[in-house]
């Protein structure tokens, strides 16, 4: 499969006869509905399949009216999708027999695999995953609880979220690793609230097909437009980010729940699944750069996704709000700046007809407080809501209803429908005069309704996000090398480096990818120190060069501001320190390095995640990086315009800025040297495992970045401290 990261192309399956099957068999069918095997029957039929279906049990006979084949060899026909409910150790055989027969899906939802942790477990998965790579068919789970597809009727699970009469379908897709999550937490849920369902996917394992993979055909589904994923773990990262190109390109919002933020919750994932899940901060990071939308719970993913499945997307920052209670205003105001939604002053054609609608002690700022005085004025509340919503500056709508009337909520309804931008109804009471009516009868005509502030601008934000990103995306070009780097020099000099390299090998890697780094010269001898020291002319830098001693200064061997003079004596001391620190060192000399005036200390990376591949870090430099970790990442290659987001992202950023007198540094060089820096990972993936630059130096406006420490680690090793 190819690295889409750098734009090559990525292949999905063809999943549609997976999720709309016109024959599928039941293996471990049964007639006692107090089985799993039975349920599932049960509720297949009952929910309208209207393909052919198959129960497969030894003993044959007759299954709730349909006949009963000792095996999947036996069925009349070569099945599209076959259903396995038996024990783990029957797995194979039953797979053997869907091979033979040519069945194209198989779902298996027997659990005791690897997420049991133990090596028959793994041993017995890794048999099932080869499996389908040999015989070509397509696997899900196994560990897992199924799938339901709400358009074509077609079932395959026990879960008691479904009942004979399917809920109207909508615009959702979900795809969950768990099956509880997926299908209660966020099916169940998100339906209840009012919302509409079109395919609910809960994969397990994925021993070979992935989650990926289902949601990559809710991206493609014309009539699904938000898509749900519950992750226990990321089964292939730059799968994840062809995956989330896809859908930008589509403007369907990508919404993710990432299990395992914690190291308690990825030894928990990693017992549920069988898999460790990589950094949290890497994956936020890549969530993030791919434009996916991460939260916290389910919740919050359908309510942002209400929001956005409307198909209207706020073109900018501001919102805009009206309603009787002050005091929700004021808690809107506050709540709403906490999630980055702006309050933009009305135009002023806006004000002059809020004053005429309103009366002199309500206010004409915005979010708008209409005071009680809408309650004896029946329409003030619809004319005041039209005036605002015309604003050019209003982005998002919030009209805010406590306790309001039908035909408040009515006109809002209407007025909603016709606007081309989104509106979320704040509806925190219940309606006056019709009392039955209820958020999810509202939410079902296609208007997002919130219940309480906090999940309507959290909502509210997320849109915004979501806008933000795709107008980026569609106007940022794809990733592209730099010019001047030279990566036939970088691997020449790795290959001559061998297992391991001091820092003047590591800096003329960064200098081959167009990095500023430090003037220096090795010396082999003290009085070629003092030679090369009196050369330079000023005071000097001298640091061992050794490939075995990476942390220079905690052996000693590091001094500053060195006179020529001196150079000759401070040569052995730092000699002398260094073999005390690591009996047996490999010491090249001393490099005496020209000291470097004073800048902006900044600390670049390239580390190697488990599922990202190199990814790339900016953190304040120094011994600050420890301290504060104070730390940003993305995923390699990173334009210009993602790595200034970056530096946005620090929680540091205003030193980069004027402080105290404090020249602005040079953010376009230090964006660069990130660029530059990202595709030395990308290019030299298969011999760096990583780099670490530290300091680099950021100079005033205009005066570029300078490398003054540089260790570059090998992938075959070598480079350790």
């Amino acid at each position: 499969m190819n690295d889409d990261r750098t734009g090559a192309a990525m292949d999905f399956p063809d999943l549609r006869a997976f999720f709309a099957p016109q024959s599928f068999a039941l293996v471990g069918a049964t007639g006692d509905a107090t089985k799993f095997g039975g349920r599932a029957i049960k509720l297949t039929q009952e929910f309208g399949y209207r393909g052919r279906l198959y129960p497969v049990n030894p003993r044959g006979g007759t299954i709730r009216g349909l006949t009963a084949y000792p095996s999947v060899r036996d069925l009349p026909e070569a099945p599209d999708h076959v259903g396995i409910v038996v024990a783990a150790d029957r797995v194979m055989a039953v797979l053997e027999d869907c091979a033979q027969r040519g069945a194209k899906f198989a779902t298996v939802l027997t659990s005791g695999f690897a997420e049991t942790g133990t090596e028959q477990g793994r041993r017995l998965q890794a048999a099932l995953t080869e499996f389908a790579r040999r015989s070509g068919v397509r696997i899900m789970g196994p560990n897992c609880n199924g799938f339901i597809n709400f358009v074509e009727r077609v079932v395959f699970a026990s879960t008691a979220t479904v009942s004979a009469a399917p809920r109207p379908t909508g615009y959702i897709g979900i795809a969950s690793q768990s099956g509880g999550l997926g299908m209660v937490n966020a099916m169940w849920r998100a339906q209840e609230a009012g919302l509409g369902v079109n395919h609910v996917v809960t994969c397990g394992n994925d021993a070979d097909l992935d989650i990926l993979d289902f949601a990559h055909f809710m991206v493609e589904d014309a009539a699904t437009r938000v898509i749900m994923l519950i992750i226990e773990r990321v089964p292939n990262g730059p799968k994840l980010f062809a995956l989330a190109r896809k859908a930008a390109r589509a403007a369907k919002p990508l919404f993710v729940v990432k299990l395992g933020r914690t190291e308690e919750g990825r030894r928990a994932a990693a017992s549920h699944t069988g898999a460790m899940s990589g950094s949290d901060a890497v994956h936020d990071a890549a969530f993030r750069q791919a434009g996916i939308i991460r939260c916290v719970d389910c919740n919050e993913m359908y309510e942002a996704g209400m929001l956005l499945g409307s198909g209207r997307l706020p073109g900018g920052r501001g919102a805009s709000s009206l309603s009787i209670s002050g005091g929700n205003v004021v808690m809107l105001t506050d709540l709403g700046a906490v999630h980055g939604i702006a309050w933009p002053r009305y135009g002023d054609k806006t004000q002059e007809d809020l004053a005429r609608l309103m009366p002199s002690y309500g206010s004409v700022s915005n979010p708008t407080d209409l005071t009680t005085a809408a309650m004896a004025s029946p329409d003030m509340f619809q004319r005041v809501l039209d005036t605002i919503a015309a604003d050019a500056s209003v982005d998002v709508m919030i009209p805010i209803v406590t306790f309001g009337t039908k035909a408040d909520i009515d006109y809002t309804i209407a007025a909603a429908e016709r606007s081309s931008k989104p509106y979320a109804l704040l509806w925190s009471g219940a309606c006056i005069d019709v009392p039955e009516l209820r958020p999810r009868d509202i939410v079902r005509r296609g208007v997002p309704v919130y219940r309480d502030v906090l999940e309507c601008v959290r909502a509210v934000g997320r849109a915004m996000d979501y806008g933000d990103f795709l107008r980026r995306a569609r106007a940022t070009p794809r990733p592209r090398r730099p010019h001047g780097i030279d990566p036939d020099g970088a691997r020449s000099l790795l290959a001559r480096a061998g297992e391991g390299l001091t820092e003047q090998q590591s800096k003329a890697v960064l200098a081959a990818y167009g990095i500023r780094v430090t003037q220096e010269r090795l010396a082999t001898g003290a009085e070629e120190a003092g030679a090369i020291a009196a050369a330079f002319g000023s005071p000097v830098a001298l640091k061992i060069s050794s490939a075995d001693i990476a942390h220079k200064t905690e052996a000693g061997g590091v001094r500053l501001n060195v006179t020529a003079q001196a150079a000759q004596s401070v040569f052995a001391d730092i000699v002398r320190s260094a073999k005390d620190y690591r009996a047996g060192a490999r010491i090249e000399g001393v490099l005496v390095q020209e000291m470097a005036r004073p800048g902006l200390e900044l600390m670049l990376g390239v580390s190697r995640d488990a599922v990202f591949g190199p990814v790339v870090a900016v953190a304040l430099g120094g011994i600050q990086v420890e301290a504060l970790a104070d730390v940003v990442y993305r995923v390699a290659p990173v334009t210009r315009d993602e790595a200034a987001r970056m530096l946005q992202e620090l929680r540091g950023r205003r030193l980069l800025e004027s402080v105290r007198g404090a020249p602005p540094r040079d953010v376009d060089a230090l964006c660069d040297a990130i660029e530059r820096l990202s595709w030395l990972a990308i290019d030299l993936v298969d011999r760096v495992l990583e780099v670490d630059i530290n300091p680099l130096l950021v100079y005033e406006r205009g005066a570029g970045v300078l490398a003054v420490d540089g260790l570059v680690v090998p992938a075959d090793g070598g480079g350790g401290a």
